[in-house]
């Protein structure tokens, strides 16, 4: 059974179709992203998989169990990490808990042990201005996890970082779902990212925005070093070109 499936949804805002027949799976354990231009409807999608929108056809399923419009059932990340400036680190990561009515004692005593997964040790009483970016946004990914254990929705979590930051988030966030078990769809813009962190991806485009193609990347993760340089990382960029 898939951990994550979205069935055959279509959407539309003022009688314009901006989703149409949509249907994307994502397995325990996987990492699939979901690339494509600007306006295809891919944010639109998550706000209907996180339940803040309802699908005008189609439906959400989470281990074979209707969510569609059920909020609370998947975390959810904005490209901005969102952290708020008057809150310490080990608060601000807690804070899911906190919405859920959990005791602000006990909630920092449920964060505490991911801080060292999350490569985070030594920053809990620090406040989100004293980090750097890369460091802010392992701590909004950690809210993320706080919030649902099970399945996250990133939508371009690392687009704002450079080039060296963002390939070094890669080969960690890689690391930590391994470790605790996560299963993420990621939107991103990037084609090159795409190839270098999915196991699998889905080519949306369009207006309105529909599956045009799905495409495994069969490379081991992680990645090898040079594998962006290669033939094969080359021949994924040119099929998924001539998709979108």
């Amino acid at each position: 059974m898939n951990k994550l499936e979205v069935k055959n949804v279509g959407k539309s805002f003022d009688g314009k179709p901006v989703l149409r027949n949509v249907s994307v799976e994502l397995n325990r354990g996987e990492l699939v992203c979901l690339l494509g231009v600007s306006g295809g409807g891919k944010t639109t999608l998550f706000n209907i998989i996180s339940g803040l929108l309802t699908p005008d056809e189609g439906q959400v399923l989470l281990d074979g169990r209707d969510i569609t419009n059920q909020p609370g059932n998947v975390s959810y990340m904005l490209q901005k990490d969102l952290l708020l400036p008057y809150r310490t680190i080990e608060d601000n990561a807690a804070l899911p808990l906190l919405l859920k009515g959990v005791k602000k004692k006990q909630a920092r005593l449920q964060v505490s042990p991911m801080f060292s997964q999350f490569g985070l040790d030594g920053t809990q009483k620090k406040y989100p201005s004293q980090l750097s970016g890369g460091m802010r946004q392992r701590a909004a990914l950690l809210r993320t996890y706080m919030f649902s254990k099970d399945v996250a929705l990133l939508d371009e979590p690392f687009s704002a970082l450079d080039t060296i930051t963002k390939s070094s988030m890669h080969k960690w966030y890689l690391d930590v779902m391994e470790k605790i078990q996560l299963s993420t769809l990621f939107i991103t813009h990037d084609i090159d990212e795409a190839i270098l962190i999915s196991d699998r991806l889905y080519l949306l485009s369009g207006s309105p925005g529909e599956i045009t193609g799905e495409i495994v990347i069969k490379e081991p993760k992680p990645r090898r070093e040079d594998f962006n340089l290669t033939a094969e990382f080359m021949e994924y960029k040119r099929k998924i070109l001539s998709l979108l």
